[in-house]
């Protein structure tokens, strides 16, 4: 018989479906991690799909992470009369669009920092969303690499410390649950160029890593992630306490991902799920010392 998991459920363009094996293990992955953030004080939210690609310039993501960008347009009702649909190509040609003004975004926080603009945060501010998120890929895989995906992410707003104390915290986190699943995890330093690649941050960064991965084989499925006070300069959040701006940092999970690493270790839908119960989600959410 053969066993339907992640990697053989309807891929067609990095557009995978899930069966109800496959949204069960998904739901209960998602409530586990925003458990995790609930229990620290996290407020749940939920953000749009899509955002301003004005707003998104404003944080250098078009500089910075190019061959990811998605956008989307509406049709150009006027022009499209001349310029339909392309059936051979299976697209709207581009004259048959309006100028492309709204962003796919490639991770959840983004929004989170964009709804706090303008805004004075407490120190120990904290707020857990899961989204849609998109990538343009050189080739997609399965629910390893996919075009639109979705990532539970607890973001920390506030104070240096607070912000270094999350990453610390949810690491332990991690590892506990990994450890509770039997399912083995490295952390390595990754890089991703929130400063421009000639400053001063971007060698500090190269110094002290702002990203960290979890991955399993040779595949990541969760990171940690400090971006200093980067978004709250660029967003002009600010801490009640000093006025100065606020540091963030995130924890995100790409659902997906566990959803292949889990069946990937465990063979199917049904073993993958029943050792994520067995693993004790509660008790892995619960203080960590």
């Amino acid at each position: 018989m053969t066993v339907t998991t992640p990697e053989t459920v309807g891929e067609t363009r990095g557009l995978p479906s899930l069966g109800p094996e496959g949204t069960r293990l998904l739901r209960l992955l998602d409530d586990t991690f925003e458990g995790w953030g609930v229990a620290a004080g996290a407020r749940p939210m939920t953000m749009p799909p899509l955002l301003p690609a004005a707003d998104l310039a404003k944080l250098d993501y078009y500089d910075n992470f190019p061959h990811q960008a998605v956008v989307a347009t509406p049709l150009d009702l006027e022009r499209r009369a001349t310029t339909p649909f392309d059936t051979t190509a299976g697209r709207f040609p581009s004259d048959a669009l309006e100028p492309a003004a709204l962003g796919l975004p490639s991770a959840s926080c983004y929004a989170v920092y964009l709804d706090h603009r303008g805004t004075r945060v407490a120190d120990d501010t904290l707020v857990t969303v899961c989204s849609w998120c998109f990538r343009k890929e050189t080739h997609y895989e399965g629910m390893r690499r996919q075009l639109g995906f979705r990532m539970r992410e607890i973001v920390a707003i506030g104070s240096r410390e607070h912000a270094e104390t999350h990453l610390a915290d949810f690491t332990a986190r991690v590892r506990a649950f990994a450890a509770a699943l039997d399912l083995p995890l490295r952390k390595e330093a990754a890089c991703d160029p929130f400063f421009d690649k000639g400053s001063s941050k971007a060698v500090l960064q190269r110094l002290t890593p702002v990203k960290y991965e979890f991955l399993y084989e040779d595949l990541a499925i969760a990171s940690v992630n400090t971006h200093r006070n980067f978004f709250g300069d660029r967003c002009d959040i600010t801490l009640a306490s000093t006025g100065g701006p606020a540091f963030t940092s995130c924890v995100a999970f790409g659902l997906e991902r566990w959803l292949s690493a889990l069946t990937r270790r465990y063979g199917d839908w049904e073993a993958a799920t029943r050792a994520v119960l067995d693993a004790g989600a509660n008790r892995a959410a619960g203080p960590v010392t």
